[in-house]
Formats: structure tokens, C-alpha cells, sequence
């Protein structure tokens, strides 16, 4: 049996949780509401405050995604109690954030601003016009988002300028050398 897959799941009484339809739970917390759909092979059940997840069969699929669902099932409780966050930084002269609303402008060295429309569970934070944090109830929101916003000017290699996760190393090359 699956290490992670076998150990329950507890939550607290901040988080309702719920069996949904088509083999789903449903996750309820004050700020967010979360959805884990889950195989017909893994079958969740429900005692007190705790889940457990069980195998219908004894296949290599199902075990393979017996500890998936059950880590997948600790994020959404995770999130809907504590929640989850990234943090990003970005380096480089003239690089700014602002949050407009539910858009993010950044300044980085474009001729053009870049706008990035803020996805619905997501809050994001500036902090010094060049800390941003990403906040959520969604893990995979929020890393899917963070990586969206490095993306848009990853750091490069000589300098070092760009937007990067929050103490990211960043190798850098020597630049060229100078002749004989």
C-alpha cells in the first residue's frame, strides 16, 4: 500500500468538506471553496474530521494514484485553512509592479507595460513596487500564476535582471573576456 496514500487526512473545524458528485470532494472554507475531482479507482471516505482514501483494485494504476490524490487532498485542506503564497522579486533599474484593480502592471524594460489580469481566488500583493506575492487557496493556482509572472522577463544570465522567485539563485556567466 501507498505510504502518503494510507495516511489520513485531518482537518479542522474552519474547513466543511463534502462528498461531491462524480467521485469528488468538495471543500468549503471562509474565503475560498476548492474541488478535488478524483479516478473511479480511489474511493474517499468521510469519518468525524478525517479522510481517508481508499483503492478499489490493487493495479499499478491505482496505486500509482492512490498517494497523488491523498497529497492533492492535504493541499485543498491546507489551503482552505491557511492558504498558500509565493513571493517574487524583481531586479533591475526602472523594473516596477502596481496592482490596478484585478490587473497587475509591470515595468520591465519593455517599451510597452505588461498587464496581467489577475485570475478569480488569486490576490496579489505589491510591496515596495518590487516585492509581489501571490496569495491563494489553491496551491496549483498559485505556483501556475507565480510562474506565469516569471515568465514574462525570466532572470537572464549576465546581469541578473528579471523577475525571480523570492530568494532564487541565479548562476551567472562571466561575460566575454578581454583579448591577448
Amino acid at each position: 500500500m501507498s505510504r502518503i496514500g494510507k495516511a489520513p487526512v485531518y482537518f479542522d473545524d474552519k474547513v466543511q468538506v463534502s462528498l461531491g458528485e462524480e467521485n469528488s470532494l468538495v471543500f468549503k472554507g471562509a474565503k475560498a471553496r476548492l474541488t478535488v475531482k478524483m479516478s473511479s479507482v480511489i474511493v474517499p471516505k468521510i469519518e468525524g474530521k478525517k479522510i481517508t482514501l481508499e483503492r478499489k483494485d490493487e493495479t499499478k494504476a491505482s496505486k500509482s494514484l492512490h498517494g497523488l490524490y491523498r497529497a492533492l487532498v492535504q493541499n485543498a485542506v491546507t489551503g482552505i485553512s491557511k492558504g498558500f503564497s509565493r513571493s517574487l522579486e524583481l531586479q533591475g533599474v526602472g523594473y516596477r509592479a502596481n496592482v490596478a484593480g484585478r490587473k497587475l502592471e509591470l515595468s520591465l524594460g519593455f517599451s510597452h507595460p505588461v498587464i496581467f489580469a489577475i485570475p478569480e481566488g488569486i490576490e496579489i500583493k505589491v510591496d515596495k513596487q518590487t516585492n509581489i506575492e501571490v496569495v491563494g487557496a489553491s496551491k496549483e493556482l498559485v505556483g501556475q500564476v507565480a510562474a506565469k509572472i516569471r515568465s514574462f522577463r525570466p532572470p537572464e544570465p549576465y546581469l541578473g535582471k528579471g523577475v525571480r522567485y523570492l530568494g532564487e539563485k541565479v548562476r551567472k556567466k562571466a561575460g566575454k573576456s578581454a583579448g591577448k
